[in-house]
């Protein structure tokens, strides 16, 4: 009975001591921030620029990645529910300038408002958003930020005036800088040079491709757009600029787009696969904030993987929330036409039917 006792307590002691023998408490303490050297901006009448260094802490630097990572994988959604023909018409997607709309936004406030051209579906998410609000205008559905009347390039949020269809057409854009000019109005003025047009490269279209001096008589910068860290800082100068009274300022972001045109355009007949990848490798704007950050001890990778993980989950909910909710009936076909006016027919192309207003 002793020995049986004996043996008994041997294994409970065992097996109280094992489970403690295995367990790993990993503690890691991290960096609140860091400070890293940025690209020097080329100026345009303007005697200094924005700073080469700059701070990034750590909560910023895991919101940036996050917002980011966000775009891109909305961005890459956006091309699957294209080409299965559930998103319809004209789509203009951002993957690869996401540095741009996340970095503008983190100079700016909330309160500033900020107007653009089509390829917004990163502005819109920057200025407030859900990704739900913009994969379901995207597919043409009632619960769309534009109530699925607008598509890719017509959406809109609180201080955000974006997705205007025709190159320009947020201010002719001369006239514009003249006018800017000449009321010194608190305007930045942005070119988000991804280097090619609709089909051909900025070097065969234009005979200058300074775009950062084309405001003439108003200062400009010229800003490398991969990196979050130079945008967010050439923003805030601009602004501080701009608030200072001394009137409007320009910006050329040189960025890159990974997809063609539109979707229409698969984008390698004026450019070269070889070249597409080099830029991923060498210059991704997410691949050099997430380097940045582990190498300076502000995240880990595992930490950004778990990220990536609730960033991939958030959008598949958001994609099928977009494929299920219902399209706008037909007889909301004029709502929204103008805004505080009583309501009022529509004519239709069916004599037969009347559509009412709603404002």
């Amino acid at each position: 009975m002793r020995k049986m006792l004996a043996a008994v307590s041997r294994v409970l002691s065992g097996a109280s001591q094992k489970p403690a023998s295995r367990v790993l408490v990993a503690s890691r303490n991290f960096a609140n921030d860091a400070t890293f050297e940025i690209k020097k901006c080329d100026l345009h009448r303007l005697e200094e620029g924005p700073p080469v260094t700059t701070v990034l802490t750590r909560e910023d630097g895991l919101r940036y990645y996050r917002m980011m990572q966000t775009v891109r994988r909305m961005e890459l959604k956006a091309d699957q529910l294209y080409k299965q023909k559930i998103i319809r018409g004209f789509c203009h997607l951002c993957d690869g300038q996401e540095a741009c709309c996340v970095g503008l936004e983190a100079g700016i406030n909330p309160t500033d408002h900020l107007i653009t051209a089509y390829r917004a579906h990163g502005f819109t998410f920057t200025r407030g958003l859900s990704v739900r609000e913009i994969l379901a205008e995207l597919t043409g559905r009632k619960g769309g930020c534009a109530k699925g009347k607008g598509g890719s390039m017509h959406m809109y949020a609180k201080n955000f005036y974006g997705g205007n269809g025709i190159v320009g057409a947020q201010g002719q854009i001369f006239e514009a800088y003249n006018m800017a000019a000449l009321w010194k109005l608190p305007c930045i003025f942005i070119c988000e040079n991804n280097r090619y047009g609709m089909g051909t490269s900025v070097e065969r279209a234009a005979a200058s491709t300074d775009y950062y001096k084309r405001g003439d008589f108003i200062p400009g910068l010229r800003v490398d757009g991969m990196d979050i860290l130079c945008v967010r800082e050439a923003t805030r100068f601009a602004a501080a600029y701009c608030r200072s009274g001394k009137g409007p300022i320009l910006m050329e972001l040189q960025t890159y787009r990974y997809h063609g045109h539109s979707m229409s355009d698969p984008g390698v007949s004026y450019r070269t696969r070889e070249e597409i990848q080099e830029v991923r490798s060498k210059s991704d704007p997410i691949m050099l904030l997430k380097d940045r950050m582990v190498n300076s001890n502000l995240a880990s990778v595992e930490e950004l993987k778990e990220i990536d993980v609730e960033v991939r989950k958030e959008i598949e909910d958001a994609a099928q929330f977009a494929t299920a909710d219902p399209e706008p009936p037909l007889e909301e076909l004029g709502y929204h036409i103008y805004s505080s006016d009583p309501p009022f027919e529509v004519r239709g192309a069916n004599q037969w039917i009347k559509f009412k207003s709603v404002s």
